[in-house]
């Protein structure tokens, strides 16, 4: 590790990143790595292998930052 202190997710999980597709209705991989390159997925960890992995927590407040009002 880099010394960096990383805050305890109590009752949160890393969630895969087709986990993540199928939450979101069968969005395509590309469409989210495209996301991903415009800077509009949310946060995530690249693992040692090259593979993502996105907090669930995070994942839900992208998720309530994407909801809009309805008028």
């Amino acid at each position: 590790m880099n010394g960096a202190t990383v805050p305890l997710r109590k009752n949160d999980r890393l969630m895969t990143v087709p986990e993540v597709l199928e939450e979101l209705g069968g969005v395509s991989r590309r469409t989210f790595y495209r996301w991903r390159e415009l800077g509009n997925a949310p946060d995530s960890i690249k693992l040692p292998n090259g593979e993502l992995r996105i907090w669930r927590s995070d994942f839900t407040l992208w998720l309530e930052a994407l909801r809009e009002d309805v008028a």
